[in-house]
C-alpha cells in the first residue's frame, strides 16, 4: 500500500483531518477524520515518500509506539490499510 500524493493532515482541536490539496486531488471532495493512531500511521507512511508500506511494517510502528499485543497491532494495521484503500487515499 502507498499513500496517495496531494493530501495534508491537519490537527483541529483533538481531531485529525486529512484533506485533498493540489492538482493530484482536484476531484477529491472529502474531508477524512482520523483518530490519533490513524494520524500517527499516516504520518509514518507519508515519511516513506511513496514507498510501499506493509501491514507488518505498520504493525511494528504500532508496537513501538503503543502498548498493544502483536495480534491486535496487525489486525489494526490491516483494517487501516483496507479503510484507506476503500476511501481512496491510498493505492
Amino acid at each position: 500500500m502507498k499513500t496517495k500524493k496531494g493530501f495534508k493532515l491537519r490537527q483541529l482541536g483533538d481531531e485529525w483531518i486529512l484533506i485533498g490539496e493540489g492538482i493530484e486531488q482536484v476531484n477529491f471532495n472529502k474531508m477524512i477524520t482520523m483518530n490519533e493512531t490513524a494520524a500517527f500511521l499516516w504520518t509514518k507512511a507519508v515519511e516513506l515518500k511513496g514507498k510501499d508500506v506493509s501491514a507488518e511494517q505498520m504493525q511494528q510502528w504500532l508496537l513501538d509506539e503503543y502498548e498493544v499485543t502483536p495480534e491486535q497491532a496487525l489486525t489494526d494495521a490491516k483494517l487501516t490499510i483496507d479503510n484507506w484503500l476503500e476511501i481512496g487515499i491510498a493505492e
